[in-house]
């Protein structure tokens, strides 16, 4: 369970995150939605330990972000919308590097790589440097990275840029998969279609105040989610 317990941030003077509380449970889809600068980053940033806040408290299982960040950050995956990797390295050296930190024994590593590089289509790939990648090619790296080291919570910020469509949908059955184990996906998007099929759960954030939260069918009602979220757009 992730637990946002009345955060607040501020950057000098301005109010990037406003008293915002909300609970994902195990086994949601969670999207969280608004406009650019309404923070979803700055919260999704904070959720996962990369930004400290001002006020209040992020409870990832009970724990608190704040007091434990490292017992946090042990059950969580992080895939950030732009793919930040050691570009000099091979993508296969790249992962082993994030399941060392996770210390994930050889035999789990192995079994998931493989997996998780034949869905992805990077097999043939793997001993190529990051640099000579595409965009997509690296969020599918970062992707794997993440998948990896089996997270008990998955936290995306715009998964899908850049992915080609076998790549989305794949990523889709995959995300199914985790909250079928009752795992957590918590992710943020534009993508308001794919969001509203996929996510039991949904948050909408407005200039850094919690507008709107609660199960996909109360928030949209007989309305599409882009409808609602243009009405409460204003």
């Amino acid at each position: 369970m992730i637990e946002i317990k009345n955060v607040t941030k501020k950057y000098g003077n301005k109010i990037a995150l406003d008293d915002v509380s909300f609970t994902v449970n195990d086994g949601d889809i969670f999207a969280f939605i608004g406009h650019n600068g309404a923070g979803k980053t700055t919260l999704i940033k904070s959720i996962v330990g990369i930004h400290d806040f001002d006020d209040g408290d992020i409870l990832i299982d009970g724990i608190s972000i704040k007091d434990n960040p490292i017992e946090c950050k042990k059950i969580m995956a992080f895939v950030p919308d732009n793919p930040e990797t050691y570009e000099h390295m091979r993508a296969i050296d790249f992962i082993n590097f994030i399941c060392d930190m996770y210390d994930i024994d050889t035999k789990t590593r192995e079994e998931n790589i493989k997996k998780y590089s034949k869905i992805f289509d990077m097999e043939d790939k793997l001993g190529d440097t990051i640099d000579s990648y595409s965009h997509g090619m690296k969020q599918k790296i970062v992707l794997i990275s993440a998948l990896a080291h089996n997270p008990k919570i998955l936290i995306m910020d715009e998964p899908f840029v850049g992915l080609d469509p076998k790549a989305v949908f794949d990523i889709k059955e995959i995300l199914n998969e985790m909250v079928k184990e009752g795992k957590i996906v918590f992710y943020s998007t534009h993508i308001l279609d794919v969001a509203e099929k996929l996510c039991s759960r949904v948050a909408i954030i407005k200039n850094g105040k919690l507008i709107k939260s609660g199960s996909m069918k109360e928030i949209k009602g007989d309305k599409s989610l882009e409808n609602v979220f243009m009405e409460l757009e204003g």
